[in-house]
């Protein structure tokens, strides 16, 4: 699923949300230089904005078809599996992945990082969680429990950040058993964007999960979910909380 995003990069690129200007300044100012390794770096969007504060960045993504995306938006990047990558001798002040930690097995991604971190760079890494309304929650719900019925996993149950608390920890425990680092930290940071109906439906084919839907049945959560927010009046607030899982490499590495 890793290697399906690059199917419609640019659609990705376009829909998916940025991340907040806070979360990304906070890893900046707790690098110690400007240098940065963005693993999983899909089409760029975080890579760029890191750019955007004065860092120096290298995008590395397993999909050739989004790195050359990324490249395209002048991001440098490389193609490989982290745990696979050759640094070539490079190190990083820090090493950062947006929504991508999950698909890097999190004991090897961490020795990785601290293999080419130098002393005290930052593993800095981070999600965006929706925090729909009650109201857009269960709309949402409902579409999934007519078009999906037998998909087990339904988003829309239950609060969102629940969801991620196993899948934070799995970070956190990665970091601790690479033995490199100190005791990780979280951070969160709320934000809200604003869809419109299209704006949102724009977004639904970039997910993994979309990725795996016959082309019958993606029409058809499509066609349903623009329904449901025709019946909110055709426009919605999503708020978000972007969770960081973050440590500093010690100046030993062990």
């Amino acid at each position: 699923m890793a290697e399906s995003f690059g199917v419609d990069a640019a659609r990705y690129d376009r829909a998916r949300p940025r991340y907040p200007e806070a979360l990304v300044r906070r890893i900046a100012a707790g690098s110690p230089g400007p240098s940065v390794l963005d693993v999983g770096c899909g089409t760029g969007i975080a890579a760029r904005q890191f750019e955007a504060v004065g860092c120096h960045v290298l995008g590395l993504d397993v999909d050739a078809r989004m790195a050359a995306f990324a490249r395209r938006g002048g991001v440098e990047t490389e193609v490989a599996a982290f745990e696979d990558w050759d640094a070539a001798g490079r190190v990083f002040d820090a090493v950062v992945a947006g929504q991508t930690w999950h698909w890097v097995d999190p004991v090897a991604g961490a020795a990785k990082a601290a293999r080419v971190l130098r002393p005290d760079g930052r593993l800095a890494l981070f999600w965006n969680v929706p925090a729909p309304s009650p109201e857009v929650a269960a709309a949402f719900h409902d579409v999934h429990q007519r078009v999906l019925p037998h998909e087990p996993l339904n988003q829309w149950a239950k609060p969102a950040l629940d969801g991620h608390v196993a899948l934070l920890a799995t970070a956190a425990d990665g970091i601790r058993r690479a033995g490199a680092f100190d005791e990780p930290e979280e951070w969160r940071f709320t934000w809200e964007r604003s869809y419109t109906r299209d704006a949102w439906l724009d977004q639904i084919p970039t997910s993994g999960v979309a990725a795996r839907m016959p082309a019958a049945t993606l029409r058809e959560l499509m066609a349903a979910t623009g329904a449901a927010i025709d019946a909110m009046g055709g426009a919605f607030t999503m708020p978000y909380t972007s969770v960081v899982v973050t440590a500093r490499r010690t100046a030993t590495g062990s």
